[in-house]
């Protein structure tokens, strides 16, 4: 089932433990501290690809985990960096923080936005000799990786946009034009779920064309599904306005045109070519009673039968306006497409491991966040923690 919304839980990978070690070997009895840095954690990362068009994959997902950093061992050997997770989506996916607030738009293919960083490897023991601690009997605990709740809304990416009433016929004219197969009756909403098809001119030209769901009154306002639906037209560079002969038309304009003004989002600017479905049921084809600028064309066809649906097609091709290129920066190490890094946290505030169990040094977060950090660490129950303002000898 198509789905163009979903909200999935991030967690980046927790950094690994400094080891807590000391060289030991034979003729070395009482060697000095060997233990090695921890790796740090693995990052969870969304990239646009152009093979998805739904995101129907992360509907079950509800928590998606990278990994962690391995531990640093003795003879001074760091662990190894936790694996990334990469969450392919679709072109046209939004990313909302769990205020609502836009963290990140993959308007493009390969855009990558990293949302979740892990957390840092903890440093070995055999970082904090200095002249005064000869033998640190502590390690520092990699700490929990970020994490997130989102939500990923999906906005088609269409050069053009079918709309109309209910049983206007989108779904028999894209099925008509393009590689599409929707759905299609003689009854209302036999759309329920936005489709996409491609139309190919002969000299190897592509166009996308989306048909969504055909609108009502109130959609503009939430009525039915309305707000989900127009939002798929937000990206179309022209609207494909259709409308039944058979009824009248002035009426069906200014229902979906009062729509579009009222959803907002630019809609009501945009180009369209309106299309005067189902002449054969009538004896004279009437003429398009709205003078409108937005307007650029008109065309009266069948999608039953055929009639006028040769000519619409090879016309679009000149009708719909070519996509705006942006103009990119020509520095060559610039990346040529959107990243997003969450901005780190300054903690401050540390955790090591000890002989005796753990020592926090600096501020004391919260209970909650202090909480989770002992239990990532492998803290249980009655495990002794000693809070102190700066690092202690020892």
């Amino acid at each position: 089932m198509f789905s163009d919304r979903t909200r999935v839980q991030l967690v980046a990978g927790k950094g690994g433990d400094g080891g807590l070690s000391f060289r030991r070997e034979k003729y070395v009895p009482k060697g000095g501290p060997d233990g090695g840095d921890g790796g740090d954690g693995g990052d969870v990362i969304l990239v646009a690809s152009s093979s998805l068009r739904d995101l129907s994959a992360y509907v079950r997902r509800h928590r998606i985990k990278a990994g962690r950093g391995e531990n640093g061992r003795g003879a001074r050997k760091h662990g190894a960096r936790g694996a990334d997770v990469e969450l392919p989506v679709p072109i046209g996916t939004q990313v909302l923080g769990e205020d609502g607030s836009l963290i990140a738009d993959l308007a493009r293919p390969d855009a990558r936005v990293v949302l979740a960083r892990g957390g840092h490897g903890g440093r070995g023991n055999a970082r904090f000799v200095s002249s005064t601690r000869q033998v640190p009997r502590f390690a520092e605990v990699g700490p929990p990786g970020d994490e997130i709740e989102i939500e990923l809304h999906l906005k088609l990416m269409a050069d053009a946009a079918l709309v109309g009433l209910p049983n206007a016929g989108k779904s028999s004219l894209l099925s008509r034009i393009s590689n599409a197969r929707p759905k299609v009756a003689d009854y209302p909403f036999t759309t329920l779920q936005p489709v996409l098809g491609t139309v190919e001119a002969p000299d190897g030209r592509q166009l996308v064309v989306a048909d969504v769901p055909g609108l009502i009154e109130g959609a503009s306002e939430g009525v039915g599904l309305g707000h989900e639906f127009l939002a798929h037209l937000e990206r179309a560079r022209t609207l494909i306005h259709i409308l039944d002969v058979s009824l009248p038309l002035a009426e069906q304009w200014a229902t979906i045109d009062g729509e579009l003004t009222a959803y907002g989002a630019g809609l009501d600017e945009r180009p369209q070519i309106v299309v005067l479905n189902k002449i054969d049921l009538v004896q004279d084809v009437p003429a398009f009673p709205i003078a409108d600028p937005r307007v650029v064309a008109v065309f009266g066809l069948s999608c039953a039968t055929g009639v006028g649906i040769e000519e619409f097609s090879r016309r679009l091709f000149t009708l719909v306006p070519e996509p705006v290129v942006e103009e990119r920066p020509s520095e060559p190490d610039l990346v040529d497409h959107l990243v997003y890094r969450p901005e780190p946290k300054s903690r401050p505030w540390r955790l090591f491991r000890t002989d005796s169990g753990f020592r926090l040094v600096g501020t004391p977060p919260s209970q909650d966040e202090l909480d989770r950090a002992l239990r990532a660490a492998g803290a249980k129950a009655g495990t002794h923690v000693e809070v102190v303002e700066e690092l202690g000898q020892g």
